[in-house]
């Protein structure tokens, strides 16, 4: 009985030394995604309006929005392909890539649908010059409630997790700028000249 107790827990503990070092790298991988997609989207926002073109290029500057965007999608993907690897409760993959499937919370199917938004959205951004560009662009602008999904997948997180209490003040710091500069991009220019963010043209 004692030795078919043991050989039981020792097998419990192998299972759990891997899927803790899965998890671990699952919640640090969507915390980097986390940090890049707020940096890709203000990035986006001040290339798109101008307002850092004395930093640089305009070619340059868009280089730099493409790689941030490249990483927010390479540490998601590996946040999400941890997922398949567990040793216990492994997902399938129609979990990953269809929204909504048994088993899935809310939460997932928001990470899920933000991550395939961002994917689309990449691809269409490579495929510019053959595309019409109010389609590029509406497609383009889908980012936005990417993002918004993506931050709020990150909160239900990191509440199902317990890790809420840590990460809630770096998630809102880097929130707000996202939030602030996705307001300022659809204001009105004239609302943009009275408070003095871009030259009234005379």
């Amino acid at each position: 009985m004692y030795a078919v107790f043991a050989e039981a827990s020792v097998s419990v503990v192998a299972q759990a030394a891997p899927d803790a070092g899965l998890k671990s790298i699952a919640q640090l991988s969507a915390r980097v995604a986390y940090t890049f997609m707020c940096l890709t989207l203000c990035w986006g926002v001040l290339t798109a309006t101008g307002w850092i073109r004395r930093l640089g290029e305009r070619k340059a500057l868009r280089s730099g929005h493409m790689s941030l965007a490249m990483l927010t999608l390479s540490f998601a993907v590996v946040h999400a392909l941890c997922f398949l690897f567990l040793s216990s409760n492994a997902w399938k993959f129609t979990q990953l890539v269809i929204p909504l499937m048994p088993g899935t919370f809310a939460r997932h199917t928001m990470g899920i649908v933000a991550l395939e938004l961002m994917l689309a959205i990449a691809i269409t951004a490579s495929l510019h010059r053959w595309t019409a560009y109010r389609r590029w662009l509406w497609l383009h602008r889908m980012a936005y409630p990417a993002v918004g999904l993506g931050a709020v997948h990150s909160f239900f997180g990191a509440i199902a997790n317990g890790h809420l209490s840590v990460l809630w003040l770096a998630g809102i710091t880097l929130f707000v700028p996202v939030v602030t500069l996705t307001t300022l991009r659809f204001l009105p220019g004239r609302v943009l000249e009275r408070i003095g963010l871009v030259e009234e043209r005379v």
